[in-house]
């Protein structure tokens, strides 16, 4: 065998193995939540992530509830609004089947000390309400949380940190995140995750990757870091992604 085919060969069983690495996705009843309408990002970022879920096929129709805080899409019928008792509901009544997991994004501006803001009224998911309703919807199932907006570390700290949970934030208790304006697509966080999920893998991996491309984002724009904040809870370590690459 030539030098040129052993490199192809060893090139292919490389490929080969880097995908056999790779977890298969696993299945999830999600709630995705875009708390605001202010602003097309945060629709257009749960639009992106219910596209992704569906072409996995690992949650759809029946395991999939959305939420918004723009009237236009609630009238149009694409969502239902995204108020506390709404999303209480929502996360109360997921009730994954054996072998799946729940997953809830929400995506929205923030508040200092008070997290992910509902504009529709006034008010915020409170961390509290958040870990109660996912003990009566998903008990001890394997539970992904991704909450999008500044100050959003407030999420991952108890009593919403548990054993059997996943908590990826876009910020620090005490900062900002960025991309809330005119003009873009997805919040720069958003963005980042969507772009991690298209790579697969597990949620460790995904929150390593979103981290260093909002930091270079942010070294770019020279603003004070966000850093975004992560639980991984001891029974969850290798949770896998609802996605393919």
């Amino acid at each position: 065998m030539s030098v040129v085919r052993l490199s192809l060969a060893l090139a292919f069983i490389t490929i080969a193995t880097c995908r056999a690495a790779q977890p298969p996705p696993m299945d999830y009843k999600t709630v995705l939540i875009a708390g605001d309408g202010s602003l097309p990002v945060f629709d257009n970022a749960v639009n992106a992530m219910a596209n992704r879920l569906r072409a996995a096929r690992t949650s759809s129709g029946a395991d999939m509830q959305i939420l918004s805080g723009t009237k236009q899409v609630i009238n149009a019928g694409f969502a239902r609004a995204a108020t506390p008792e709404n999303i209480v509901a929502a996360l109360q009544h997921m009730h994954p089947r054996p072998g799946q997991g729940c997953f809830v994004y929400a995506t929205s501006h923030g508040a200092e000390g008070f997290g992910i803001v509902l504009g529709l009224t006034d008010e915020a998911i409170d961390p509290k309400d958040l870990d109660e309703a996912l003990q009566q919807g998903c008990g001890n199932a394997p539970t992904a949380i991704v909450m999008s907006g500044c100050f959003t570390g407030i999420y991952a700290r108890p009593p919403v940190t548990r054993p059997n949970r996943v908590i990826l934030t876009a910020a620090r208790p005490d900062r900002t995140s960025f991309g809330c304006h005119a003009g873009r697509t997805y919040t720069v966080f958003d963005k980042c995750l969507l772009d991690s999920f298209d790579q697969g893998g597990d949620w460790k991996q995904a929150f390593a990757t979103t981290r260093s491309c909002v930091s270079a984002e942010e070294r770019r724009g020279r603003v004070i870091p966000s850093e975004p904040q992560a639980w991984f809870g001891s029974g969850v370590a290798d949770l896998p992604l609802p996605t393919r690459p």
